[in-house]
């Protein structure tokens, strides 16, 4: 079993922001040479998330909607965490999105369903922060 590590690397000018990162992970994908396995892809920061998803604009606003309704940025007093930062609600927000997504490798491409898509989700952004790439398989 062979096994391949990449980084990802963002800096978003917003607070809040999505990337479709499906083909920086296809592109890992190739440059492992694995044809067959599993990929983990993962925000390495708490404030952060990856999913998997449709690339539609008006689903990308519907999940800022309704994440901003579940745990709006302000006020910033409303939060326990909030003091030195002013970042509790993308703990949560990150908390409700996910960590990370796995998926099935078959033939060398990412084996997946109709419309499905891999996203990187900031929710503290305007700073570097990173997502980790790890392949597994034959």
């Amino acid at each position: 079993m062979k096994s391949y590590r990449k980084e990802l690397f963002f800096q978003l000018p917003t607070r809040r922001g999505l990337v479709n990162i499906t083909q920086d992970v296809q592109q890992a994908i190739q440059e492992s040479g694995i044809q067959e396995g599993l990929v983990l892809v993962n925000a390495m920061n708490i404030t952060a998330s990856v999913f998997i998803n449709d690339d539609e604009p008006g689903l990308h606003q519907d999940f800022e909607t309704w994440l901003e309704g579940l745990a709006p940025e302000k006020p910033y007093s409303r939060y326990h965490h909030n003091g030195y930062e002013d970042n509790g609600d993308a703990h949560l927000k990150r908390t409700v999105m996910g960590r990370e997504v796995v998926c099935a490798i078959t033939a060398g491409q990412l084996d997946f369903g109709t419309w499905e898509q891999i996203f990187y989700y900031e929710f503290d952004g305007k700073r570097r922060k990173h997502a980790l790439i790890k392949i597994i398989g034959e």
